[in-house]
């Protein structure tokens, strides 16, 4: 024989489930012994009533330890007497087993803690899937103030921040708290924009919360509600009235898939006892199939030890008796599985194992079920292990909902504005400065009229959303139509919940960012300084030397030196202009190249290498000489403007004044960049920021205005280019649209800002702001011209250097490999430098063997010209006869010259009139 403690624990939210727990563990004692009358071991149950106390339950379990000498626990109920408990078990290792207490954090406490009931880690999750599949990104919880609903709360929310869904407030109500009380907290739930609860309580607080919130309205189309298992398993015995008012409520539950064995079971229950059967009871039967199995494997134990101490005090754990069997019995119970009233049954760790939820919708007379979820599948329509066990949580594996209200449509989770008012959207007022957002005031009716650039974005957004929003605008201004403020000043009223939102030029900064969101920018980012242009002075006697930069000119001039000496070094043996002196080496290197640049280079080429080089060199001086004639005919034609000030540490060193508009946030910004505030100056107008630049820093005025890059483009485009744009300067955000901390809003118009931002839509409105407002036809104000820089030229060097250095390549070695007899010939008493100056001798002489030295050309070349020369002066008639044959005329003369003499004569070929060679 065996015995065994059951604690019952009958408080009042709880009396279901210790009354049903003790019934059906009678049955399954009686069934099991009936299935099983050869078992030698017989369990003898001990009932202690705890009065739902845990004082008592502390007390009872230590009175079946020592005096009853259990040798299992069976119980508690509640997870918080079980948390005691489970330390007694520990202490006297005996097995203690839970069919009730749902704790995720019991079954870590002690290896003696057997949990026979689905854990809340794993409601938890399904209740968390459920969220992902409709992405609602925000919840709130309700939950009663005891140990059932703070701990599940706890765990609740953690595992919800996981997945980034906030829990932005928790509702925490009383079990003694009145119908007043209630009714206040849903108020507080109403009035605010989240729509998706989360219940969790018991069957008699759950019931009066959900009629008063059908009396408030709260059930109505846009609301979620999703209740636990401790409210859905009392729904069949709820009034009707209750029932009737959590239509639409989605609820999980544990499933238990049907058998032949559980609906004779569930048949008996109803004919003997006449009331509902919740799946606790099935847990505690199959939870005693199990430890009876286990107790027949262990069979007959002996008495339990007692510890040291002597004492009968029940309040000195150190006389609690330990027993010899518990480890094994324990051991037996983790290892056993049965196939029971709920399916197969067995523990892994301490704890029951196979978790699927049905997730049900509260429809009619009753709940409906509309697909399940498991940790293997996530949410699936129907059941089934096969095929693919890929883990989902789409929306289309549920069946259809019908919502509060009667809504077939899925609600977005949040509403805004609550109660219909319209969303109050704050406008900054700028003076001027207001191309971005204008405010117009009609001094006599008191009424405002809001227009401008990021006005028309805003409603273009608004109007793409799937739902409709009701807003209006309300200037950030003062009874006299001033501004009442900064940007940051206007921004903070957003966190203080005077508006719902802010549109403007509101830059997005860091700083912001702290107590509000953001959209997506909406216009280009950063921020510049404008400063005023100042024409170039055309008198400057060098103006010839600014079309080129200075790298440009450099580079320039030692690509005509490598050319000049790589065509010198190709030409230099075999051709007589590039032979002589010295000096004369060193001018046809210079004058060779730079007589290129008119063409007027006179010299023959021979070499075939050297031709290949001129070629491509020709073609790089036309190229830069066509380049250069442009720029300068640019630079002496038109205006050329540059700006007074391109640096800010210019600005700095010189200590100038700089300007801004009136309540921007640029002065903190220059202030952290070392700026001397006392150097700063704040405008309400373009015409005051204009006027002051004209006037300059000297003269009362500044030397440079401050502004986002938007403004910066505006004012330019505005006044052509009387000034320029220097920077950005800093690599801010954009302008953005402003709403509360985590509001629902801001992901939304996000994603329909970046839609109207791919469309012509914003380019038109675009070109509305930033177009020509002005011809910009002054000739006072041209286009700023440039010198032309290196990189422009970097390719056509790259092909004369590679060309110029393959050339000087194949020559030396070809040079080298002709007279490799010279290099071989000296013996091993010369040195190196020796060889080098005997090469490069060799160098300096003639190459006889190539064409123009040889005995061919020599020969081509000997001879004379025979010169016809028409003369008619009266003394000169003497006829001439040519060796040809032929006569010559009265007045014509034969001059024979040498053709060598003749080729290199100039003036010979101004003088000739017919030329004929003889042998």
């Amino acid at each position: 024989m065996k015995s065994f403690g059951y604690v019952d624990q009958c408080m009042l939210s709880a009396q279901a489930i210790g009354k049903v727990g003790w019934n059906c563990i009678q049955i399954a004692l009686s069934d099991f012994y009936s299935a099983h009358s050869d078992y030698r071991t017989k369990m003898i149950l001990h009932l202690r009533d705890s009065q739902g106390d845990n004082v008592q339950a502390n007390l009872a379990v230590l009175d079946l330890l020592q005096n009853v000498e259990v040798q299992a626990i069976l119980g508690p109920q509640k997870s918080s007497q079980a948390d005691i408990v489970i330390d007694l078990g520990d202490k006297a290792q005996v097995p203690v087993i839970s069919f009730s207490a749902t704790s995720s954090s019991l079954s870590s406490r002690s290896p003696y803690f057997v949990q026979a009931a689905q854990s809340d880690s794993s409601q938890v999750k399904a209740i968390k899937a459920i969220i992902q599949t409709f992405k609602w990104r925000e919840v709130v919880t309700i939950y009663e103030n005891s140990d059932y609903g703070n701990g599940f709360s706890t765990y609740l929310i953690h595992a919800l921040q996981e997945e980034q869904v906030k829990v932005p407030y928790k509702s925490v109500i009383s079990l003694t708290a009145t119908d007043d009380q209630i009714r206040l907290e849903l108020y507080k739930l109403m009035n605010m924009h989240n729509r998706v609860f989360i219940v969790h309580m018991s069957n008699t607080l759950g019931s009066r919360l959900f009629l008063m919130a059908k009396e408030m309205e709260m059930m109505s189309e846009g609301y979620v509600w999703i209740i636990t298992d401790g409210l859905i398993y009392h729904l069949d015995s709820m009034d009707e009235t209750v029932i009737a008012s959590m239509q639409g409520v989605l609820g999980v539950k544990p499933y238990i898939g049907m058998s032949q064995k559980l609906d004779s079971f569930t048949d008996r229950w109803k004919r003997k006892f006449r009331q509902d059967l919740i799946i606790y009871g099935l847990w505690a039967y199959d939870a005693i199939w199990i430890l009876a199995t286990a107790a027949e494997r262990v069979g007959a134990t002996k008495s339990p030890v007692q510890n040291q101490g002597t004492s009968n005090n029940l309040t000195d754990l150190t006389s609690i008796k330990t027993s010899r069997s518990g480890l094994i019995l324990l051991n037996a119970i983790l290892n056993t599985r049965i196939e029971g009233l709920t399916g197969d049954f067995y523990f892994a760790n301490g704890k029951l194992q196979k978790s699927i939820y049905q997730i049900l919708n509260v429809i009619g007379k009753g709940e409906t079920g509309i697909g399940f979820w498991s940790s293997e599948l996530g949410i699936t329509k129907e059941l089934s292990m096969s095929g693919d066990k890929t883990y989902t949580t789409s929306v289309t594996n549920l069946s259809n909902i019908k919502w509060p209200g009667d809504s077939l449509i899925v609600p977005k989770g949040w509403v805004l504005p609550t109660r219909g008012k319209k969303l109050r959207i704050g406008v900054p007022v700028n003076g001027g400065f207001n191309q971005i957002v204008k405010v117009d005031r009609d001094t006599e009716t008191n009424k405002t009229k809001v227009t401008g650039y990021a006005i028309d974005v805003f409603d273009l957004v608004m109007a793409l959303l799937p739902y409709p929003v009701p807003y209006e605008f309300e200037p950030f201004m003062l009874p006299n139509g001033s501004s009442a403020g900064s940007r940051y000043e206007m921004i903070k009223q957003v966190y203080l919940q005077r508006y719902d939102a802010v549109v403007g030029d509101t830059t997005i900064t860091a700083n912001r960012s702290l107590i509000v969101d953001f959209t997506l920018p909406f216009s280009e980012g950063g921020v510049a300084m404008m400063v005023l242009n100042k024409p170039v002075d055309k008198k400057s006697a060098w103006i010839f030397l600014q079309p080129l930069t200075k790298d440009l000119w450099l580079t320039t001039g030692a690509f005509f030196i490598l050319t000049g000496f790589v065509i010198w070094v190709l030409e230099h043996r075999i051709n007589k202009a590039f032979r002589g002196p010295p000096s004369q080496h060193v001018g046809m290197i210079f004058w060779f190249p730079l007589s290129t640049l008119v063409f007027a280079h006179r010299e023959r080429i021979v070499s075939n290498l050297a031709r290949l080089v001129v070629i491509i060199w020709i073609f790089v001086v036309l190229i830069l000489n066509s380049s250069y004639t442009a720029s300068l005919s640019s630079i002496l034609t038109v205006e050329k403007l540059r700006p007074t000030v391109t640096t800010i540490e210019q600005l700095k060193k010189n200590g100038d004044y700089v300007g801004f508009q009136d309540g921007s946030f640029l002065p903190d910004m220059l202030k952290d960049m070392n700026f001397d505030p006392s150097k700063f100056k704040s405008y309400s107008s373009p015409e005051e920021m204009n006027e002051a630049l004209q006037n300059g820093g000297q003269n009362g005025g500044i030397t440079a205005f401050f502004a986002t890059v938007p403004y910066i483009k505006l004012y330019t485009t505005k006044y052509c280019n009387r000034y320029t744009m220097v920077g950005p300067i800093n690599k801010t955000e954009g302008f953005g649209f402003v709403f509360p901390r985590e509001s629902p809003l801001v992901p939304d118009v996000s994603r329909a800002l970046l839609k109207i931002l791919e469309t012509d839509k914003i380019k038109e409105l675009d070109n509305a702001l930033f177009g020509l407002q002005t011809t910009c036809s002054d000739p006072e104000h041209q286009v700023i011209s440039h010198s032309l820089t290196l990189n422009s030229f970097r390719g056509l060097f790259a092909v004369t250097g590679t060309v110029s250095g393959v050339a000087l390549i194949a020559f030396l070695v070809m040079f080298i490999s002709k007279n490799k007899q010279v290099w071989t010939a000296m013996n091993s008493n010369y040195g190196i430098s020796e060889k080098l100056k005997t090469m490069l001798r060799q160098f300096d002489e003639k190459d006889t063997s190539s064409y123009p030295f040889s005995s061919r050309a020599h020969t081509e070349r000997e001879g004379s010209v025979e010169v016809r020369v028409m003369d008619t002066s009266p003394s000169f008639t003497t006829e001439s006869i040519y060796t040809d044959g032929s006569r010559s005329s009265p007045f014509e003369r034969m001059v024979s010259i040498h053709l060598d003499d003749f080729l290199m004569s100039a003036v010979a070929l101004e003088e000739l009139d017919d030329i004929r060679l003889s042998e």
